[in-house]
């Protein structure tokens, strides 16, 4: 991928779904401006030296895995896989981990919810990375903390808050590996 402000920041893309090719979005780009996003909001600094896979996938592939790992036998808008179990300011190993998108179920709920769909995977980026991060929203205060920090890197990036006026992400989900 292209050089950037964070250049130990490696990014691995794959279009395992080529739908998502004719949707004519520079995926790229909106890969790399999410996730350097995330980092500047965690913040862990400029030097930081990781790589996170991202893999753009389809409802069938996501639900496979959902079974799998989490024993949701449905598929869910992203899936966070993280190498190694951080808690929320530690720094990561030289592999993160991945993040793996349904097409059919991101391109449904922006539609639902009148979101862009730039906006809407952009979010869900940013979300993934939290959760490889060590962040997650298992009771309450963690899920305002979560997303808090999820609208303030999204603000950075010129995206209205993705929960305002009733907006959720609700299938959001995380793995461990």
């Amino acid at each position: 991928m292209s050089t950037s402000r964070y250049p130990g920041l490696g990014l691995s893309l794959a279009v395992e779904d080529p739908a998502w090719e004719r949707l004519g979005l520079d995926l790229e780009r909106l890969v790399r401006r999410s996730l350097e996003a995330a980092a500047a909001g965690v913040p862990y600094g400029v030097d930081l030296a990781t790589e996170v896979g991202i893999t753009f996938s389809n409802d069938a592939a996501v639900q496979a895995l959902n079974a799998e790992w989490r024993g949701k036998d449905k598929p869910t808008n992203i899936l966070s896989f993280p190498l190694v179990e951080l808690a929320p300011g530690d720094r990561p190993a030289p592999m993160m981990g991945d993040l793996i998108l349904a097409r059919e179920t991101v391109l449904a709920e922006a539609r639902s919810e009148a979101k862009a769909v730039e906006h809407h995977i952009c979010h869900l980026l940013v979300h993934g990375f939290l959760h490889l991060a060590g962040f997650d929203h298992q009771d309450d205060a963690e899920a305002e903390r979560m997303e808090a920090l999820e609208i303030a890197i999204l603000h950075r990036l010129d995206i209205p808050d993705p929960y305002a006026d009733g907006a959720l992400d609700g299938g959001v989900a995380s793995s461990a590996a």
